[in-house]
């Protein structure tokens, strides 16, 4: 058996290294068009950065390396051009030495990834003006930083290469500012949660144009002006494109496979596309989202090499299958740690299911064990069955031991009810002996049994004011004179029994606190003694955060830039 594999990195490596694990005799050639066969996407803005040293730690297989431990046969700079299934061969180009030659195959996989999103706007051929996907991006961003020693750029998108890039510039002493279509950062987030990236963004220095379309580019003054549409130009000495990556596929269109969101490769759990014996994995493949049922199209490396070594397996007789895409992610934002996983509640909404969610800001571990920091949870549930759809944590500590806790239970099909359950490690450096992540399940039961009624962000606004509700803070008095929100009076919880009286019987109770658990002590209070309340889900700590960057961005967008 001779199997071709287009394209290397995570996997289409990966299907290579997993098929020679299956059959020692199959004869094994992958194409690859870039001067490298494996190397760590994720690990190049910090090779711009400085980060990381040593380029060759970028590379972590050779075609030699891979040769000699797996005898396959790795051809780096050779390009298919061509795919023909009727006669099952592709083209082949070596793009050092210009020949062409055909290629036989039995089965072949595809693995081409995504190619940085360029639209065709004016100016986008300048030399200042880059993208970064390849090794071969990164040296030549290096090698421009290191000859020319910018001192500012504009990164166009603020997904996670924009983000990352943009701590290794400021890492440099660039100034550095962030253009961004959507009005967030992260789209994976929803924008409440991202309130806290921008906050950390711009207190590292890096500027935010928020909801402003980049319409072109133009040499001025020895660097480029960005265009804004509806706005003054960016003035800059590069320009790195990091909006978004569209799938590579444009060999499977002329091949005849079918496609699918954006061009991209329609294939079955199996990997399988619409032509007998082509595979395809990775980035350039539409795959079902694992929570909402519907396509999605998801640039991420653990789900790539788990599509290459199931191709791989079932090339060689398996019957292995792709059970969906969460998305679980997580993402170093200067000094905070951002993570992701499942569906966040606005895209939920999106697909149809009726979801809600809680808000908490537990400590990292035990609050008496010192070092402990807060971090921000948000649980994103189905009302009704109580179905975990998804999870968002932004902190310091400890987020991404959560975030893989609730991806696992989101994997295994777990109620949001049953996190208070999970029997997880609990050490006073590590944690406490209740895990964020059974705090949220605390939480979600709460709500299930009817212990608490909650109240949301949006619903603030819209609360009356003029006393047919209560509205109460039940921080203490000094919490209190440093921010409150407009219409709520203070009774600190522990006098709350005593000054019952000042609250009238009858009318619902709104209650806030920082974080939403003496508000929710408060509650049960209240309810003791006929009350109908209702808890703040994340407390003032979350409102003050979100609405603080609502109008740093109002404010941006009426001057045209975050001078934050």
């Amino acid at each position: 058996m001779k199997v071709v594999i287009i394209g290397g990195v995570a996997g289409g490596a990966t299907a290579a290294a997993r098929l020679r694990r299956l059959d020692e005799d199959a004869e094994i050639v992958v194409f690859e068009r870039s001067g490298y066969i494996s190397y760590a996407n994720c690990g190049l803005p910090y090779y711009i950065g400085g980060i990381i040293g040593n380029p060759a730690a970028l590379t972590l297989q050779t075609p030699e390396s891979f040769f000699s431990r797996f005898r396959v046969d790795m051809r780096v700079r050779h390009e298919v051009t061509a795919i023909h299934p009727e006669r099952k061969s592709v083209s082949v180009k070596n793009l050092d030495t210009g020949t062409s030659f055909e290629e036989r195959y039995d089965k072949l996989i595809l693995s081409p990834g995504a190619k940085p999103t360029q639209p065709r706007l004016p100016g986008a051929g300048l030399e200042t003006l880059f993208t970064l996907r390849t090794v071969e991006d990164t040296f030549r961003i290096k090698d421009y930083i290191d000859a020319h020693h910018p001192k500012s750029a504009v990164l166009a998108g603020g997904g996670f290469i924009g983000l990352e890039l943009a701590e290794n510039l400021r890492e440099l002493g660039m100034d550095v500012t962030i253009v961004q279509r959507p009005r967030q950062l992260m789209n994976p987030f929803d924008p409440d949660m991202a309130a806290f990236l921008h906050s950390e963004v711009r207190a590292n220095g890096v500027k935010l144009a928020l909801g402003r379309t980049v319409e072109g580019f133009e040499e001025k003054d020895g660097g480029v002006d960005v265009l804004l549409k509806d706005g003054a130009p960016l003035h800059a000495d590069m320009v790195v494109l990091a909006i978004g990556v569209t799938p590579d596929t444009a060999l499977a269109k002329e091949a005849g496979l079918e496609l699918g969101l954006k061009g991209s490769i329609v294939v079955n759990d199996r990997m399988e596309t619409s032509v007998p014996d082509i595979y395809a994995v990775g980035d350039a493949v539409q795959v079902r989202h694992a929570v909402t049922g519907q396509n999605v199209l998801l640039s991420l490396a653990g789900p790539a090499n788990k599509q290459g070594r199931i191709a791989a397996d079932n090339i060689c007789g398996g019957d292995s299958r792709y059970r969906g895409s969460q998305g679980s992610s997580v993402l170093k934002v200067f000094g905070l740690t951002a993570a992701v996983t499942g569906v966040n509640e606005t895209n939920a909404k999106k697909a149809g299911l009726d979801a809600d969610a809680v808000i908490l800001s537990p400590m990292s571990h035990a609050g008496y064990y010192p070092g402990g920091k807060l971090m921000t949870m948000k649980v994103v549930f189905e009302k009704g069955t109580y179905r975990l759809l998804g999870a968002q944590i932004v902190g310091y500590e400890g987020v991404d031991k959560r975030i893989d806790v609730l991806a696992a239970a989101i994997h295994a099909g777990l109620p949001a009810t049953e996190l208070k359950d999970l029997d997880l490690a609990y050490a006073p450096p590590y944690s406490s002996a209740k895990d964020p992540v059974n705090m949220a399940g605390f939480l979600i039961e709460n709500l299930a049994k009817g212990v608490v009624k909650q109240f949301r962000l949006e619903d603030v606004e819209a609360l009356p004011r003029d006393g047919s509700v209560t509205l109460l803070d039940v921080r203490t008095e000094a919490e209190y004179a440093g921010g409150r929100i407009e219409g709520f009076c203070s009774i600190p919880v522990d006098e709350l029994r005593e000054r019952l009286g000042e609250i009238p019987q009858g009318r619902p109770v709104y209650v806030v606190c920082q974080s939403g658990l003496r508000s929710y002590i408060a509650c049960r209070i209240l309810a003791g003694h006929g009350y109908d309340a209702r808890n703040f889900s994340g407390g003032f700590r979350y409102y003050d955060a979100v609405t603080n960057d609502r109008r740093l961005i109002e404010e941006a967008a009426a001057c045209g830039m975050d001078r934050r």
